[in-house]
């Protein structure tokens, strides 16, 4: 098989799982673009910083950092808590990811929630190379999410529109990502240890210093805790 026969044959079994994803980071994408301009930011920082960081979550919460006093110290913490969770997305990818190739650094630059599940999961036929579907997977996704900012900084920048409550979408972004959370969840535990963190640390911290506090409790709680809970967890099922 020819190589342009192999990349596109990967290509077209990858697609097929990108298009929930498609839609869903199209919107993100979009309302992300339109926050940033909301703030003040030309559409090149929202371009660059979805090439770049592409982690959402963390990309909302970075344009808060942008407008603020810079404390390297602040934005290591809360980034390292956001985003804790892809070393345990990367050990259990460790074997997957063996013999790929040069494909490898840009499959962990590029690995969120979304093309951990896909890559995870999927099938891949055996006359389909596995290396390079995961690696469209994750492109794809990608393009999806800076395609989305891309339009939603330009758009915002030409027309002139209400923004204001727009920087509730972040608000917006985590509560569902918590319910979601919290519907899939066996046992609430680890979410209402969150819950109680959070407002222990904003009525001892007040509402502009309690969230590094905050993932701080949580980590400490979860990760000592972490045992009990998966116990609980399985006497659920």
């Amino acid at each position: 098989m020819s190589r342009e026969n192999k990349i596109g044959r990967a290509f077209r079994t990858a697609f097929p799982y990108t298009i929930p994803i498609l839609a869903g980071f199209l919107f993100l994408g979009i309302a992300y673009g339109i926050y940033m301009d909301s703030l003040g930011f030309s559409p090149i920082y929202p371009i660059l910083m979805s090439l770049i960081i592409f982690s959402g979550s963390m990309e909302f919460v970075a344009a808060s950092f942008l407008l603020g006093t810079f404390n390297p110290f602040s934005v290591f913490v809360l980034s390292f808590m956001v985003n804790a969770r892809h070393l345990f997305y990367g050990l259990s990818m460790l074997d997957t990811y063996k013999g790929v190739g040069k494909k490898k650094g840009y499959l962990i630059f590029g690995m969120c929630d979304e093309s951990f599940a896909i890559n995870n999961t999927i099938s891949v036929p055996k006359n389909v190379d596995q290396g390079w579907v995961m690696f469209f997977v994750t492109l794809l996704n990608q393009i999806y999410w800076v395609l989305g900012a891309t339009i939603g900084s330009l758009f915002a920048s030409i027309i002139t529109f209400d923004t204001e409550g727009l920087e509730f979408v972040m608000v917006a972004l985590f509560v569902v990502l918590f319910m979601e959370r919290w519907l899939t969840e066996k046992s609430h535990r680890s979410s209402i240890i969150g819950i109680l963190a959070s407002i222990a640390s904003l009525l001892v911290f007040g509402p502009d210093q309690f969230i590094i506090p905050a993932m701080i409790v949580m980590l400490v709680f979860l990760s000592s805790s972490q045992k009990s809970i998966e116990k609980k967890e399985e006497e659920a099922i």
